[in-house]
């Protein structure tokens, strides 16, 4: 077990666009789900482009919580908001969270894996055995299409890139560095890069299941994606 009180700060890093209807019962809730831990941890708020009240509600809980911090990019950019909110995290670990899961189990699970120097990344699969992904059946068809093309274009060892992430930033702080794509795709690339540097990776199950319906339309990604795949593959090819 995890001795709370020799816990080095963790930083939860959640990309938010247009959640304001979600957004302060999701941190709060989050809160009280992480006191039994009695962790030292930190939020922050990576939001990007939203034209709803998301920006105010950040404001708002920044001001009510002081663990909590916000920053905006000027665009609709998940990958974006990721990066710069792990290059601004001041954790010794780091969690990629998503804000309509919230997975304090998935927490515990890879802090201790972390700290007992099993992994370096640990990674919440919604493909690997023992997953359920109870999201509709066009998106889980949809990851299992990009897993598959992410092993045919860029040799992907792994099940999943998407969604929760928890790794030591020390380790893997030059990989973040590395990346030269954003948007959807910087979660992979990230997460492949570890896998060609052979870092310490575990996968563990997780449960998914759609809170509500994606905040960007899927076949509106799929152009930027498949651009930004065919990006990466180059630079990987090519060594970079």
């Amino acid at each position: 077990m995890i001795d709370a009180a020799a816990s080095p700060l963790i930083t939860f890093v959640i990309p938010v666009f247009n959640e304001e209807p979600i957004l302060h019962a999701a941190i709060v809730d989050l809160r009280e789900r992480l006191r039994p831990h009695g962790w030292s941890y930190e939020v922050v708020l990576a939001e990007n482009g939203s034209t709803d009240g998301t920006v105010r509600v950040a404001v708002e809980l920044a001001a009510k919580y002081p663990e909590v911090g916000h920053f905006s990019v000027d665009e609709p950019n998940y990958g974006k908001a990721l990066r710069r909110g792990i290059l601004r995290a001041r954790g010794e670990i780091v969690i990629c969270e998503e804000i309509d899961l919230c997975d304090t189990d998935f927490h515990a699970r890879a802090v201790e894996l972390i700290r007992g120097g099993q992994a370096e990344l640990v990674i919440g699969s919604k493909l690997v055995g023992g997953a359920t992904d109870e999201r509709p059946f066009l998106r889980h068809a949809a990851s299992i299409l990009y897993n598959g093309l992410l092993r045919v274009l860029l040799g992907f060892e792994g099940t999943d890139t998407h969604g929760l992430k928890a790794f030591r930033r020390a380790a893997l702080l030059d990989l973040v560095l590395a990346c030269i794509v954003d948007r959807d795709v910087f979660a992979s690339e990230f997460v492949i890069r570890a896998y060609r540097a052979h870092r310490r990776i575990v996968e563990i199950p997780v449960r998914v299941m759609e809170k509500r319906p994606p905040s960007i339309d899927l076949f509106r990604r799929v152009p930027n994606v498949l651009s930004n795949l065919v990006r990466l593959r180059r630079a990987i090819h090519r060594g970079e």
